[in-house]
């Protein structure tokens, strides 16, 4: 049952009265959102819009990260980065061979994985065949898991290099096996916060773009923010009503993941970073704000699995999977695990009073769970 308003914080009744009547809110209504500090009543709005719009499941899958190489060509750009490396130069820089991406997969094969998701550095010397070639190797070794693999930037990048449209990336991707975009890259789409992260990298219009196209060739993508650094308000609204225009647009966004920024190793080690109580808001403002998204997906790898639990009653329904291998955020200091075991994501679901529900990567139910133990 939804709250009664009078028991909302004055400033915050507006806007639930506009969930209450399904109306959809506007960039004054993020900023107030943003700027209130009654974090429980903006959690309690979102989760009414979560009720209302997407019900009781929160999903999960077993999927297995695959990062290929952390060698890139924008580790000088990338402020925020602690995971991109100078070929040659930095000692950490890794590139998997093809042989070795396909054990891995094997071996988490073994486990169930559905999906891999793989992403990597800008590599200044890989030829486009090492992309294709672990795509069809690896779909090849494992047929039945999705391959959820490369970001905007990395499409971008290949284009550019390989002097390709993005459509023609993109469609011989797919011949190789390719099955969906992952939605990294976006970090903050304003200029006043994208010049001081990271200047002379991919813009923001260039990511809707490729993501629109993506969208038109019936590619499905997910997509991000990177929040908890140097944006005020009106910056994290910009974004998120960017994306939900692109959404109206296309529909093509499977999900949000909102990216907490971890400044350990990086050159803006000196930001302290986001505070659970501003993870939580964020989740809340996108659930509100994207009304179009159906899943809001809370990243343990990064929040931790506490938060992310908690989460759950501030608008979000995806608790994203038991991972394996994650190593851009760890790279950052994260000190979370790499693994969390089904169990695991089972127990916190259901301890939130929700049901879990494990998906396939483009949200297909592949098995309800009820409240009895595994």
């Amino acid at each position: 049952m939804p709250l009664a308003a009078d028991l909302m914080p004055k400033a915050l009744v507006p806007i639930y009265e506009k969930v209450l009547q399904d109306q959809r809110l506007t960039a004054e209504d993020g900023i107030a959102l943003l700027q209130s500090h009654d974090l429980f009543a903006i959690g309690a709005i979102a989760d009414e819009a979560r009720r209302r719009r997407v019900g009781e499941y929160v999903y999960f899958n077993n999927n297995a990260h695959i990062n290929y190489s952390n060698i890139c060509a924008l580790s000088e750009v990338c402020k925020f980065c602690a995971f991109g490396k100078q070929n040659g130069v930095d000692p950490g820089g890794y590139t998997y061979t093809i042989e070795q991406m396909v054990e891995k997969a094997k071996a988490y094969a073994r486990l169930g994985v559905t999906e891999f998701h793989m992403v990597g550095g800008l590599h200044p010397d890989m030829p486009f065949a090492y992309y294709t070639d672990f795509l069809s190797a690896i779909k090849q070794a494992v047929p039945q898991a999705h391959l959820k693999c490369f970001t905007a930037v990395e499409i971008d990048f290949f284009s550019k290099k390989f002097k390709m449209s993005v459509e023609e990336v993109l469609l011989r991707l797919r011949e190789a096996g390719h099955g969906s975009m992952t939605g990294g890259g976006a970090e903050m789409f304003h200029p006043e916060v994208h010049n001081v992260l990271c200047r002379g990298k991919m813009s923001g219009e260039r990511y809707l773009q490729i993501h629109r196209i993506a969208h038109h060739l019936g590619v499905r993508t997910t997509c991000t923010m990177l929040y908890g650094h140097i944006e005020k308000p009106h910056h994290v609204v910009d974004h998120m009503l960017k994306l939900r225009e692109l959404q109206d647009e296309t529909g093509g966004e499977s999900a949000f993941i909102p990216l907490a920024f971890h400044p350990t190793n990086t050159e803006m080690a000196d930001l302290p970073g986001p505070t659970g109580f501003y993870d939580l808001k964020i989740v809340a403002v996108a659930r509100l704000l994207l009304d179009n998204i159906k899943a809001v997906k809370s990243y343990w790898v990064m929040i931790s699995p506490r938060i992310a639990q908690i989460s759950l009653q501030f608008g979000a329904n995806d608790i994203d999977g038991t991972v394996r291998e994650e190593k851009i955020y760890h790279f950052a200091g994260a000190t979370t695990p790499m693994l969390q075991e089904q169990t695991d994501l089972l127990r916190m679901i259901r301890q939130a009073g929700r049901i879990p529900a494990e998906r396939d990567t483009l949200y297909n139910v592949l098995r309800v769970y009820d409240a009895a133990a595994v």
